[in-house]
């Protein structure tokens, strides 16, 4: 008995420390209501996500239009994210969440009128994607300097962790509620989508104000090249942007997948090859206890970074379906470890009275690096065709990702407890 329970104990023991760290979620009610309007607002967006590159691929039928709504999405991205982490680090950040939040509802309310039309117009989907792109841009600085706010530096990871759960909730049920409903009822999914954010609102509207700068301070282009400047400083900080930006660069397929469900022979399967990155990040987050025990978070960088991209690389080869899911799945869970260590790199070290406008220059890297790729994945496969397009950029993530890596060493040395906080930050 006593050499079967010892195992057995063991076992219950490991298991238990696979469990995600809910401690963020019980220390802070703001916290929890913050990090519910995120996911549901995050949930009704990846409804969207789909709807619209499928409504764009049943208007043109074409791989470009259907990557140009990268394009369209990057530019106010890039505008909006700098000067939305400025506004974060100047202005009350819950006021900021609850104007672009309604900004984006109107986004979503836009497609829904659009696609109750009888000729719906292509042109349309485009200004709602710029326009819920500027207000994400706008948006999402303030959200990220407020949850880092919200809860202790010994946590973070932690917090990092059930972000990413969440990601993996929204990108798992999104896509799936969208591509149902976008080939039964086009405009019902984005009214899901303007549904979620206002329930979005009403949490937003319950949590207290957090101003992070003085009354009289001001956002300024000084106050951005500060940020700007502290960032390339620092070497660790600058190797996850570019690692994020080459990743999602070169390796990005989603615009690709409604065709390449279509080349499997498997046009029903459009949802499922959307939410497969987001099943292999829920394995990732449903065991991540192990993750705050990482004290090397820019080695699981790299290392993840770089098999995101042989992963993708495979999925363009593979020549079954089941085969591609698999491969995406897998490649979804390195992308799953990638983020939560580059954003416990960020929280652990970033001092406060830079979160929002570093939080800016974090949104470029996760944010304009899918957009770029999915209008470079559109462009390649007009080319050369849509799975040799997916391999060659998988691959060529691998050697930008090993490029980084060698040319900025500091991130591969990084450690979570080898930065000591500024002064201002720990009396925070």
């Amino acid at each position: 008995m006593t050499g079967t329970s010892g195992p057995a104990a063991r076992m219950i023991a490991t298991l238990a420390g696979l469990r995600p760290d809910l401690t963020p979620l019980r220390g802070s009610r703001d916290y929890r209501r913050l990090y519910a309007s995120s996911a549901i607002s995050l949930l009704g967006s990846m409804v969207t996500a789909v709807a619209a590159p499928l409504q764009l691929k049943e208007l043109t039928g074409s791989t470009i239009a259907v990557g140009l709504v990268g394009v369209a999405e990057v530019v106010p991205m890039i505008v909006c994210s700098l000067w939305g982490g400025a506004i974060a680090d100047v202005h009350d950040r819950r006021r900021v969440l609850i104007l672009t939040e309604a900004a984006a509802l109107l986004a979503s309310l836009l497609l829904a009128v659009n696609a109750l039309l009888p000729s719906p117009s292509v042109a349309l989907i485009y200004v709602a994607a710029a326009g819920a792109s500027g207000a994400a841009a706008l948006h999402r600085p303030s959200a990220e300097a407020m949850l880092a706010r919200l809860i202790p530096r010994e946590q973070q990871a932690a917090a990092a962790a059930l972000m990413g759960l969440q990601t993996t909730a929204g990108t798992i049920l999104g896509p799936a509620i969208g591509g149902v409903l976008a080939a039964t009822a086009l405009p019902a999914a984005y009214l899901v989508d303007v549904a979620s954010f206002v329930v979005s609102l009403v949490l937003l509207a319950r949590l207290a104000p957090m101003r992070a700068g003085g009354e009289h301070d001001r956002v300024s282009l000084a106050g951005i090249g500060w940020g700007v400047r502290y960032a390339f400083g620092r070497r660790d900080l600058l190797g996850t942007y570019l690692v994020d930006i080459g990743a999602m660069l070169l390796a990005m397929p989603q615009a690709l997948y409604p065709f390449l469900a279509d080349r499997l022979g498997v046009p029903g399967g459009v949802g499922l090859l959307y939410s497969a990155g987001a099943i292999g990040s829920a394995v990732v987050t449903l065991t991540g206890g192990w993750m705050p025990r990482v004290r090397r978070p820019g080695r699981a960088v790299v290392l993840a970074a770089a098999s995101w991209g042989l992963a993708i690389a495979a999925a363009g080869a593979a020549p079954m379906f089941w085969m591609v899911v698999g491969f995406l799945v897998v490649a979804g869970a390195f992308d799953m470890v990638s983020g939560v260590f580059r954003g416990a790199i960020w929280n652990s070290t970033i001092p406060n009275e830079l979160r929002g406008r570093l939080a800016g220059i974090e949104l470029l890297s996760y944010s304009t690096g899918p957009s770029l790729g999915n209008a470079r994945a559109g462009l390649m496969a007009s080319v050369i065709g849509v799975r040799p397009a997916i391999t060659i950029g998988g691959l060529a993530c691998v050697g930008v990702v090993a490029a980084t890596a060698t040319a900025l060493p500091a991130l591969w040395r990084a450690r979570i407890d080898g930065h000591a906080l500024p002064e201002k930050e720990e009396a925070a």
